[in-house]
């Protein structure tokens, strides 16, 4: 009997140790000399270990060479079944490859996969030229993107992220074009492939991210490995609605960037939740002084989710700042307020309240064209 009580008190001991573990993560347990852990839907940081340092980041510099090609493709710019023909260049690519041939042929979709799951750099090299004209020309779209994004420890001197002086990026700045790319929800159909194949079958591809199979909830996105990065993955993964990126450069192994990425993914998971709130509440119609109608309806969003720690959600508090009334005329769309979520006195998100319609302003001639407007309806 007192074994027994011994082996139940010991288990449940262990258990509060490992959620201990968890639920608490220090720069020394992350071993890789940089990571970073983002909330997904707000961007905001939720651990980082060196985040700004720059450092060569492999095969993850095809999230940007993918956020641009689908930003391709949902522009109608390119299609996915249009047909890419490698160039000599594409086709000279060394390290990860499908082995393209010079004039060889294959769908945009297919280029896509081969990028996404193989890391295929003639791939990547590929569609850039499909949709560029040059590499040259697309990297300096990738540049371009990644000032835009405010990715300030970031230059691309090349699309696949083959080893090039002056390559660099930090592992937030990972984060953030990682964060642009699975806005495209399509991504996801690529990155969560574990094995498939290309050529009719004659090509078999499987997936560099091995967190695919161990990992739950894991959806994608990237990962690289060269002499002067190490070994690094950009990993997204999504629980109960919180989406969570997990970021790692510079690991020894691949065993450690997966042992690495999967703790900041535990760490997150154990610790936040998303919780969703509902932004049209108790918006009423706003009074409008010299208007054609005497009040305009206000709204905002229909819903959000915000990322907050466990156990903490409804201690958020709502701030509506609006005026009393507005003056004629107001256009559909004109920027009245503003609704903020707060926990804790910090701001965790903030979103315009517009008006819904539009109200003209009253004169001579606008109270004539109501009368008229009244009497043809009589």
């Amino acid at each position: 009997m007192l074994k027994r009580i011994f082996a139940i008190l010991l288990s449940v001991t262990l258990l509060f140790v490992s959620s201990l573990s968890v639920c608490a993560l220090s720069e020394d347990d992350i071993s890789s000399p940089s990571a970073v852990l983002m909330d997904a839907e707000s961007g905001k940081i939720l651990y980082e270990k060196n985040a700004h340092e720059q450092r060569a980041c492999a095969s993850i510099t095809k999230v940007m060479t993918l956020t641009l090609v689908m930003e391709a493709v949902d522009s109608g710019k390119i299609h996915m079944d249009d047909v890419v023909t490698a160039s000599a260049h594409a086709a000279s690519m060394g390290g990860s490859d499908i082995w393209l041939e010079e004039g060889e042929q294959m769908t945009v979709d297919d280029m896509i996969k081969a990028t996404a799951v193989a890391s295929a750099n003639d791939a990547a090299v590929a569609l850039a030229e499909f949709i560029s004209g040059s590499e040259d020309d697309f990297v300096a779209a990738m540049n371009e993107k990644a000032a835009q994004l405010g990715m300030g420890d970031t230059t691309f001197k090349n699309c696949n992220g083959l080893d090039e002086e002056g390559h660099i990026t930090s592992a937030y700045d990972v984060a953030l074009m990682s964060r642009e790319l699975i806005r495209h929800e399509k991504i996801y159909d690529y990155t969560t492939i574990w094995l498939d194949n290309l050529r009719g079958g004659e090509t078999q591809i499987v997936n560099t991210n091995k967190l695919l199979r161990s990992y739950d909830g894991i959806t994608g996105l990237k990962t690289g490995t060269t002499g002067d990065a190490g070994s690094c993955i950009s990993a997204t993964a999504e629980r109960d609605g919180l989406s969570l990126i997990a970021v790692v450069l510079g690991a020894d192994s691949g065993k450690e960037r997966f042992r690495d990425a999967a703790a900041l993914l535990d760490y997150g998971f154990a610790n936040y939740e998303s919780k969703e709130l509902s932004l049209n509440d108790d918006l009423s119609p706003l009074p409008v002084e010299g208007g054609m109608e005497d009040s305009v309806s206000i709204s905002c969003e229909d819903t959000t989710s915000l990322t907050v720690p466990k156990g903490e959600g409804e201690g958020i508090e709502k701030t509506l700042d609006i005026p009393e009334s507005i003056t004629a005329p107001v256009k559909k769309g004109d920027v009245i307020g503003k609704l903020t979520f707060s926990l804790n006195e910090e701001e965790l998100a903030s979103f315009d309240v517009v008006a819904d319609a539009d109200v003209e302003e009253k004169s001579f001639g606008s109270i004539m064209k109501l009368l008229l407007y009244s009497m043809v309806k009589m």
